[in-house]
């Protein structure tokens, strides 16, 4: 009985042979073609793909500073030796075409390219998962950099003992066998991040099956030419580039949400959700310059939990945090779209309420203090809150900001003397 893994997998490898076929196919008619194009052609292509590489690259750095995300460093160094290669590639496929009175070879270029963008994309599979890092990012990036250095060492002696690339065999049925090597390698590295996890938790994850089946493409498509800069040459060439401009809009993707991620956590309060003091205090100051400009009034409500401190004493320090999270959760109730509601400090919170007058700001303050009041949840929460209204109570956030922590401070202290006449 074939279970539903195994069925998956079966369903993920029969797809992988029939897209190899169709472009093994497809590659095959374009050599039928006979067409050669203009060196400049393949020049720009080159540069272009080089230029993607360094490209991609640096917005790896970047993300792997925000994410600790290991994988894709791997991939980064890749693409930069890919870079240096595909540029020193132009100067070989010169000489090359300078010496058309010899048998057309591979570009050795292309090959050790190839080849190394394939053995590090395994590469990276296999040690991602397998070997302890360093939790220090510095000494993770040497890590992972020597690892890189010491996989292309050894391509490249590989390489270099080779002098030149192998002939072209036009007259065979796989004119350049040496890319299904590079080829096969890109085919297995597309289904094994096909399968992973990694796939679903980025656009990089969700790109890089894509990519590495683009790049398994254009090798077989290459199989296919009989002579340089002929239709397979160039539509591989191309295909290559392709593969990394969607690899790089996928890392600036990425990039965008990680600095939207990083901006929303400096300005916001992890435990509860709101806006934090540095947030508070900016949108502040920025309602005091509009409110200069439209002469239109607004207020502030300053908070404090009554008690918190015989809360955590009495019913432990999660029933306390949750209280604080219990006023939170009145204060965004309590919001319009253009208010911003704070965590002022511990048990301390804010709410900054433009266009509103003084009334309408202790109207709010009466519902946020019956709405805590009336909940049935324990232990009972009460809040002290100060108002203040621009331009009454203060023309600047100092001001502002004091005349509300004075109401706050006068009520608590009225608050304790009535508790202490009671006790009387």
């Amino acid at each position: 009985m074939i279970n539903a893994r195994t069925k998956r997998n079966l369903r993920i490898f029969l797809a992988a042979a029939a897209l190899s076929g169709c472009v093994t196919v497809i590659a095959h008619f374009l050599r039928q073609l006979g067409l050669t194009f203009n060196p400049v052609l393949w020049a720009s292509a080159e540069i272009i793909a080089a230029l993607l590489g360094f490209t991609i690259a640096a917005n790896i750095l970047v993300r792997y500073y925000g994410t600790g995300d290991r994988f894709s460093l791997f991939l980064g160094a890749a693409f930069w030796l890919d870079g240096l290669i595909q540029l020193s590639g132009i100067v070989e496929l010169h000489g090359e075409l300078l010496n058309r009175a010899n048998a057309a070879r591979v570009p050795l270029y292309w090959m050790a390219g190839g080849t190394l963008l394939g053995v590090l994309l395994l590469g990276a599979i296999g040690f991602d998962k397998w070997l302890p890092w360093p939790r220090d990012s510095k000494r993770t990036i040497l890590a992972v950099l020597s690892v890189v250095a010491a996989i292309a060492s050894m391509t490249g002696i590989l390489f270099l003992a080779l002098s030149h690339g192998p002939l072209i065999r036009g007259s065979k049925l796989i004119a350049r066998p040496w890319d299904l090597l590079p080829a096969g390698m890109f085919l297995a590295g597309a289904i094994l991040l096909y399968r992973s996890p990694y796939r679903l938790s980025s656009a990089l994850g969700v790109s890089l099956p894509w990519v590495a089946g683009m790049n398994a493409a254009c090798h077989l498509m290459a199989t296919q030419s009989a002579q340089l800069l002929d239709a397979p040459a160039i539509a591989a060439q191309l295909l290559n580039s392709a593969s990394y401009m969607i690899l790089l809009g996928a890392t600036v993707i990425d990039n965008v949400r990680l600095f939207g991620e990083v901006r929303h956590r400096a300005i916001s309060d992890s435990l509860t959700g709101l806006a934090n003091y540095r947030r508070f205090i900016e949108a502040l100051q920025s309602e005091l310059e509009r409110s200069g400009r439209t002469n239109r009034p607004f207020s502030v409500l300053l908070m404090d939990l009554d008690k918190l401190k015989e809360i955590n004493d009495r019913y432990g320090h999660q029933t306390g945090t949750r209280a604080i999270c219990r006023v939170a959760e009145v204060l965004r109730q309590h919001c319009r779209a253009i208010d911003t509601a704070a965590r002022y400090g511990g048990d301390e919170f804010s709410l900054l309420l433009p266009e509103t007058g003084d009334t309408p700001a202790r109207r709010v303050a009466s519902r946020i203090k019956r709405h805590l009041e009336s909940s049935t949840e324990e232990p009972k929460l009460t809040v002290s809150i100060g108002v203040a209204t621009h331009p009454p109570s203060g023309t600047s956030v100092q001001h502002l900001v004091e005349s509300a922590d004075q109401e706050l401070y006068a009520q608590k202290a009225a608050r304790g003397r009535k508790v202490h006449s009671r006790e009387r």
